[in-house]
Protein backbone atom coordinates (compact mmCIF):
# COMPACT_ATOMS: atom_id res chain seq x y z
CA UNK A 1 0.00 0.00 0.00
CA UNK A 2 1.35 3.38 -1.04
CA UNK A 3 0.81 6.78 0.55
CA UNK A 4 -0.41 9.00 -2.28
CA UNK A 5 -0.37 12.19 -0.20
CA UNK A 6 -0.64 13.35 3.39
CA UNK A 7 -1.60 16.55 5.18
CA UNK A 8 -2.45 17.81 8.62
CA UNK A 9 -4.63 20.37 10.38
CA UNK A 10 -5.07 21.30 14.03
CA UNK A 11 -7.78 21.48 16.66
CA UNK A 12 -9.12 24.80 17.92
CA UNK A 13 -10.97 26.40 20.83
CA UNK A 14 -13.72 28.97 20.72
CA UNK A 15 -13.50 32.68 21.36
CA UNK A 16 -17.01 33.50 20.05
CA UNK A 17 -19.67 30.91 19.19
CA UNK A 18 -21.19 31.66 15.79
CA UNK A 19 -24.73 30.66 16.80
CA UNK A 20 -25.01 33.61 19.19
CA UNK A 21 -24.68 36.58 16.84
CA UNK A 22 -24.02 35.09 13.40
CA UNK A 23 -20.30 35.80 13.75
CA UNK A 24 -17.71 33.33 15.02
CA UNK A 25 -14.13 33.27 16.21
CA UNK A 26 -11.82 30.37 17.07
CA UNK A 27 -8.10 29.94 17.55
CA UNK A 28 -5.95 26.91 16.77
CA UNK A 29 -4.29 24.75 19.42
CA UNK A 30 -1.48 22.23 19.19
CA UNK A 31 -3.51 19.04 18.83
CA UNK A 32 -3.23 17.58 15.36
CA UNK A 33 -5.16 15.58 12.77
CA UNK A 34 -3.05 13.84 10.12
CA UNK A 35 -4.75 12.37 7.05
CA UNK A 36 -3.05 10.07 4.57
CA UNK A 37 -4.54 9.32 1.17
CA UNK A 38 -3.48 5.75 0.45
CA UNK A 39 -3.73 3.39 -2.52
CA UNK A 40 -6.18 0.94 -0.90
CA UNK A 41 -9.55 1.31 0.82
CA UNK A 42 -9.26 1.45 4.61
CA UNK A 43 -11.86 1.26 7.39
CA UNK A 44 -12.02 4.51 9.37
CA UNK A 45 -13.93 3.95 12.60
CA UNK A 46 -13.66 7.50 13.91
CA UNK A 47 -15.63 9.11 11.04
CA UNK A 48 -18.95 9.20 12.92
CA UNK A 49 -20.70 11.63 10.54
CA UNK A 50 -19.43 9.93 7.33
CA UNK A 51 -17.61 13.20 6.74
CA UNK A 52 -15.09 11.61 4.38
CA UNK A 53 -17.97 10.54 2.11
CA UNK A 54 -19.21 14.13 2.10
CA UNK A 55 -15.71 15.41 1.31
CA UNK A 56 -15.52 13.09 -1.70
CA UNK A 57 -19.00 14.19 -2.83
CA UNK A 58 -18.25 17.92 -2.53
CA UNK A 59 -14.88 17.44 -4.23
CA UNK A 60 -16.39 15.78 -7.30
CA UNK A 61 -19.40 18.13 -7.30
CA UNK A 62 -16.92 20.96 -7.83
CA UNK A 63 -15.48 19.22 -10.89
CA UNK A 64 -12.32 17.98 -9.20
CA UNK A 65 -10.86 14.52 -9.95
CA UNK A 66 -10.49 11.70 -7.45
CA UNK A 67 -7.71 9.09 -7.71
CA UNK A 68 -8.81 5.84 -9.35
CA UNK A 69 -8.16 3.70 -6.27
CA UNK A 70 -7.71 5.19 -2.83
CA UNK A 71 -8.58 5.05 0.84
CA UNK A 72 -8.10 7.15 3.95
CA UNK A 73 -5.89 6.64 6.97
CA UNK A 74 -6.23 9.00 9.94
CA UNK A 75 -4.02 9.68 12.95
CA UNK A 76 -5.07 12.16 15.60
CA UNK A 77 -4.73 13.29 19.18
CA UNK A 78 -7.89 15.45 19.05
CA UNK A 79 -10.79 14.25 21.24
CA UNK A 80 -13.81 13.81 18.97
CA UNK A 81 -17.27 15.34 19.46
CA UNK A 82 -16.31 17.49 22.45
CA UNK A 83 -16.04 21.01 21.03
CA UNK A 84 -12.43 20.95 19.80
CA UNK A 85 -13.28 21.29 16.08
CA UNK A 86 -12.22 17.78 15.05
CA UNK A 87 -14.57 17.87 12.04
CA UNK A 88 -12.95 21.05 10.73
CA UNK A 89 -9.50 19.54 11.22
CA UNK A 90 -10.48 16.33 9.42
CA UNK A 91 -12.07 18.25 6.53
CA UNK A 92 -9.07 20.52 6.03
CA UNK A 93 -6.47 17.76 6.30
CA UNK A 94 -8.36 15.43 3.93
CA UNK A 95 -8.90 18.17 1.36
CA UNK A 96 -5.27 19.26 1.55
CA UNK A 97 -4.24 15.64 0.94
CA UNK A 98 -6.56 15.39 -2.07
CA UNK A 99 -5.22 18.69 -3.34
CA UNK A 100 -1.66 17.38 -3.12
CA UNK A 101 -2.45 13.98 -4.65
CA UNK A 102 -4.37 15.31 -7.65
CA UNK A 103 -2.34 18.47 -8.30
CA UNK A 104 -5.59 20.45 -8.14
CA UNK A 105 -3.74 23.65 -7.19
CA UNK A 106 -6.33 24.91 -4.70
CA UNK A 107 -5.43 27.80 -2.39
CA UNK A 108 -6.39 28.07 1.29
CA UNK A 109 -9.56 30.04 0.53
CA UNK A 110 -10.78 27.26 -1.76
CA UNK A 111 -9.81 24.54 0.72
CA UNK A 112 -11.78 26.31 3.47
CA UNK A 113 -14.87 26.76 1.29
CA UNK A 114 -14.84 23.07 0.35
CA UNK A 115 -14.29 22.07 3.99
CA UNK A 116 -17.26 24.16 5.16
CA UNK A 117 -19.46 22.74 2.39
CA UNK A 118 -18.41 19.21 3.34
CA UNK A 119 -19.28 19.72 7.00
CA UNK A 120 -22.67 21.20 6.10
CA UNK A 121 -23.37 18.29 3.74
CA UNK A 122 -22.46 15.80 6.49
CA UNK A 123 -24.72 17.59 8.99
CA UNK A 124 -21.99 17.95 11.60
CA UNK A 125 -22.31 21.73 11.99
CA UNK A 126 -25.10 24.15 12.83
CA UNK A 127 -23.17 27.38 12.26
CA UNK A 128 -21.22 26.43 9.13
CA UNK A 129 -17.93 26.18 11.03
CA UNK A 130 -16.18 28.81 8.92
CA UNK A 131 -14.39 30.19 11.99
CA UNK A 132 -13.38 26.71 13.15
CA UNK A 133 -12.14 25.82 9.67
CA UNK A 134 -10.01 28.95 9.43
CA UNK A 135 -8.51 28.09 12.83
CA UNK A 136 -7.75 24.54 11.69
CA UNK A 137 -5.22 25.65 9.05
CA UNK A 138 -4.05 29.17 9.95
CA UNK A 139 -2.35 30.93 12.84
CA UNK A 140 -3.88 33.47 15.20
CA UNK A 141 -7.56 34.24 15.64
CA UNK A 142 -10.08 35.44 13.09
CA UNK A 143 -13.56 36.86 13.63
CA UNK A 144 -15.50 35.71 10.59
CA UNK A 145 -18.90 35.88 8.96
CA UNK A 146 -19.74 32.20 8.37
CA UNK A 147 -22.20 33.03 5.60
CA UNK A 148 -19.59 34.58 3.29
CA UNK A 149 -17.04 32.88 1.07
CA UNK A 150 -13.73 32.35 2.85
CA UNK A 151 -11.96 35.10 0.90
CA UNK A 152 -14.51 37.67 2.10
CA UNK A 153 -15.30 36.22 5.52
CA UNK A 154 -12.66 37.79 7.80
CA UNK A 155 -13.98 40.75 9.80
CA UNK A 156 -11.15 41.10 12.31
CA UNK A 157 -7.98 39.15 13.10
CA UNK A 158 -4.98 39.09 15.38
CA UNK A 159 -2.16 36.99 16.85
CA UNK A 160 -0.96 35.99 20.31
CA UNK A 161 2.61 36.08 21.56
CA UNK A 162 4.34 32.71 21.34
CA UNK A 163 5.34 30.79 24.47
CA UNK A 164 3.36 33.15 26.72
CA UNK A 165 0.37 30.97 27.53
CA UNK A 166 -0.45 27.41 28.58
CA UNK A 167 -3.75 25.70 27.79
CA UNK A 168 -5.39 23.00 29.89
CA UNK A 169 -8.36 21.14 28.42
CA UNK A 170 -10.83 19.66 30.89
CA UNK A 171 -12.45 16.64 29.24
CA UNK A 172 -15.96 15.82 30.43
CA UNK A 173 -16.90 13.12 27.93
CA UNK A 174 -18.64 13.29 24.56
CA UNK A 175 -21.49 15.71 23.99
CA UNK A 176 -24.84 14.19 24.96
CA UNK A 177 -27.27 17.12 24.74
CA UNK A 178 -28.95 18.43 21.59
CA UNK A 179 -28.01 21.97 20.60
CA UNK A 180 -30.92 24.41 20.28
CA UNK A 181 -29.93 27.38 18.12
CA UNK A 182 -32.76 29.51 19.55
CA UNK A 183 -31.33 29.14 23.06
CA UNK A 184 -28.10 30.69 21.81
CA UNK A 185 -29.93 33.65 20.31
CA UNK A 186 -31.63 34.22 23.67
CA UNK A 187 -28.19 34.88 25.18
CA UNK A 188 -27.40 37.65 22.70
CA UNK A 189 -26.69 40.18 25.46
CA UNK A 190 -23.78 38.10 26.81
CA UNK A 191 -22.57 37.21 23.31
CA UNK A 192 -22.56 40.93 22.47
CA UNK A 193 -20.41 41.54 25.54
CA UNK A 194 -17.98 38.90 24.27
CA UNK A 195 -17.96 40.49 20.81
CA UNK A 196 -17.22 43.90 22.30
CA UNK A 197 -14.31 42.48 24.28
CA UNK A 198 -13.02 40.71 21.18
CA UNK A 199 -13.25 43.91 19.14
CA UNK A 200 -11.12 45.56 21.82
CA UNK A 201 -8.68 42.62 21.53
CA UNK A 202 -9.39 41.47 25.10
CA UNK A 203 -9.28 37.94 23.74
CA UNK A 204 -9.31 36.00 26.98
CA UNK A 205 -12.07 38.06 28.59
CA UNK A 206 -14.06 37.55 25.38
CA UNK A 207 -13.47 33.80 25.63
CA UNK A 208 -14.76 33.72 29.22
CA UNK A 209 -17.84 35.81 28.40
CA UNK A 210 -18.59 33.55 25.43
CA UNK A 211 -18.30 30.52 27.70
CA UNK A 212 -20.84 32.03 30.09
CA UNK A 213 -23.27 32.53 27.21
CA UNK A 214 -22.78 28.98 25.91
CA UNK A 215 -23.25 27.55 29.42
CA UNK A 216 -26.51 29.49 29.75
CA UNK A 217 -27.68 28.37 26.30
CA UNK A 218 -26.95 24.71 27.02
CA UNK A 219 -28.01 24.72 30.70
CA UNK A 220 -24.53 23.68 31.79
CA UNK A 221 -24.34 25.01 35.34
CA UNK A 222 -21.50 22.65 36.18
CA UNK A 223 -19.34 24.37 33.55
CA UNK A 224 -19.83 27.73 35.23
CA UNK A 225 -18.72 26.30 38.55
CA UNK A 226 -15.62 24.71 37.02
CA UNK A 227 -14.70 27.89 35.14
CA UNK A 228 -15.13 30.11 38.19
CA UNK A 229 -12.92 27.82 40.27
CA UNK A 230 -10.22 27.78 37.59
CA UNK A 231 -10.14 31.58 37.48
CA UNK A 232 -9.97 31.76 41.28
CA UNK A 233 -6.94 29.46 41.06
CA UNK A 234 -5.05 31.63 38.56
CA UNK A 235 -6.52 31.14 35.09
CA UNK A 236 -6.79 34.21 32.86
CA UNK A 237 -9.62 32.53 30.97
CA UNK A 238 -11.82 29.47 31.48
CA UNK A 239 -14.72 28.64 29.20
CA UNK A 240 -16.66 26.00 27.31
CA UNK A 241 -15.27 25.56 23.81
CA UNK A 242 -17.66 25.02 20.93
CA UNK A 243 -20.96 23.76 22.28
CA UNK A 244 -19.08 21.74 24.90
CA UNK A 245 -18.50 19.83 26.94
CA UNK A 246 -14.71 20.46 26.95
CA UNK A 247 -13.61 23.44 29.02
CA UNK A 248 -10.49 25.31 27.91
CA UNK A 249 -8.43 26.91 30.67
CA UNK A 250 -5.71 29.41 29.76
CA UNK A 251 -3.01 30.64 32.11
CA UNK A 252 0.33 32.38 31.77
CA UNK A 253 3.17 29.93 31.14
CA UNK A 254 4.87 30.80 34.43
CA UNK A 255 1.70 29.73 36.28
CA UNK A 256 1.38 26.34 34.61
CA UNK A 257 2.71 24.35 37.59
CA UNK A 258 0.17 25.96 39.90
CA UNK A 259 -2.69 25.31 37.49
CA UNK A 260 -1.52 21.75 36.84
CA UNK A 261 -1.45 21.03 40.55
CA UNK A 262 -4.94 22.47 41.04
CA UNK A 263 -6.46 20.56 38.12
CA UNK A 264 -4.82 17.31 39.24
CA UNK A 265 -7.11 17.41 42.27
CA UNK A 266 -10.24 17.31 40.10
CA UNK A 267 -11.92 14.15 38.81
CA UNK A 268 -11.50 15.05 35.14
CA UNK A 269 -9.06 13.96 32.47
CA UNK A 270 -6.78 16.88 31.58
CA UNK A 271 -4.85 17.56 28.39
CA UNK A 272 -2.08 20.14 28.36
CA UNK A 273 -1.36 21.95 25.11
CA UNK A 274 -0.46 25.30 23.58
CA UNK A 275 -1.71 27.58 20.86
CA UNK A 276 -1.06 25.92 17.52
CA UNK A 277 2.34 25.28 16.00
CA UNK A 278 3.60 23.00 13.25
CA UNK A 279 4.79 20.13 15.42
CA UNK A 280 2.94 16.81 14.97
CA UNK A 281 3.29 14.55 18.00
CA UNK A 282 1.50 11.86 19.95
CA UNK A 283 -0.67 10.58 17.11
CA UNK A 284 -3.01 7.67 17.70
CA UNK A 285 -4.20 5.47 14.82
CA UNK A 286 -7.98 5.52 14.45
Amino acid sequence: MKVLAEAEANAAISILHALGLGKGCSIGIDLKMKVELVSEVQEVEADHHSLLDSIEFIWTQNGLPLPDNFGWRISSNIPIGQGLKSSSALSCAALKALNNATWAGLNDFEIIDLAVSSQRHAGCTLSGSMDDTWAAISSGWKLVDPYQKAEESILLEGDLEENTYQIFLILRGRRSNDINAQKFKEQSKIFNRALGLLSGESIFHAMSANGMAVAAATGDDDALRICNQAIVNGAISAAITGSGPVISVVCFSQENSTMREYLSRTDYEIIETNFSNKKLTGLVNL
